[in-house]
């Protein structure tokens, strides 16, 4: 099977709705992470605490990320946040606890069933600072320059368009702002069974690239002071069964840069 670009985003959106629908973490597969029960797992091993798993409405966090931005993000009082890939608002509803009264969290989503999901949630909480918007991260639904702070978990991976989302994330931001992002890449080619696949696309695998052109497609878009944080193996086990093929390709990184 060859997946075209475009059609990954309607794999993508279909495999994502189904997983929110399911009440699901990770992807819609049986062999992944069956239940909501293991999304809090998953997310201690990529780096989130107990006290941030606890700060949000039950079904904001659905185990999706591979990294924690927010902690990486060092967000301010006042600051207006964007969250690309914004899913059930985990992230979101983080950093509306740090910007305060004062500051406003944007998320983006181009998921109908997540973002209705996580305006629910919203509501849940009670979060009057954070608000959601169906949209593509290749087409931001944003003002230029009205941006301090992007972060992203696991998701611009997931864009056929990597290239473009880094130039919109560049338009929206204002001069001084922050890119934050954690996210997949490859340190060696994907075999091609998984490559290929509909599934490793949803579950965030197929969709990476390698890390020196990740970073190049940043810095092509005008962002300076780009940096790899930190890097890390990441729990393939965790996402699918039998893929022990791909155990030592894919590498969690989180990348910081300056507008």
């Amino acid at each position: 099977m060859n997946i075209k670009s475009d059609k990954i985003k309607n794999i993508v959106r279909k495999g994502y709705a189904r997983a929110v629908l399911q009440r699901k973490s990770c992807c819609p597969t049986s062999s992944c992470c069956s239940g909501l029960d293991k999304a809090k797992d998953i997310s201690r091993k990529v780096g989130y605490n107990d006290a941030e798993l606890n700060a949000v409405p039950e079904g904001a966090n659905l185990g999706f990320g591979c990294g924690n931005p927010v902690a990486l993000a060092s967000l301010r009082e006042g600051d207006i946040v964007l969250d690309l890939g914004s899913g059930a608002g985990f992230d979101a509803f983080l950093s509306a606890q740090r910007v305060g009264k004062t500051g406003r969290v944007i998320g983006v989503d181009m998921t109908p069933e997540m973002v209705a999901k996580a305006k629910e949630n919203a509501n849940k909480g009670d979060y009057a600072n954070v608000e959601f918007r169906l949209g593509e991260i290749e087409r931001l639904p944003v003002e230029d320059n009205s941006i301090d702070v992007i972060i992203s978990n696991c998701v611009i991976n997931l864009s056929p368009d990597k290239e473009t989302v880094f130039k919109e994330a560049y338009r929206v931001l204002r001069v001084g702002g922050r890119l934050m992002v954690s996210d997949l890449v490859l340190a060696r080619d994907l075999p091609k069974e998984i490559k290929e696949s509909a599934e490793a696309y949803v579950g965030c695998l197929a969709g990476a690239i390698k890390k020196e052109e990740y970073l190049c497609f940043i810095e092509q878009a005008g962002f300076q002071d780009i940096k790899v944080l930190s890097e890390s193996s990441y729990p393939v086990d965790a996402m699918f069964d039998s893929l022990e093929s791909a155990f030592d390709a894919i590498v969690s990184v989180k990348v910081a840069a300056v507008k």
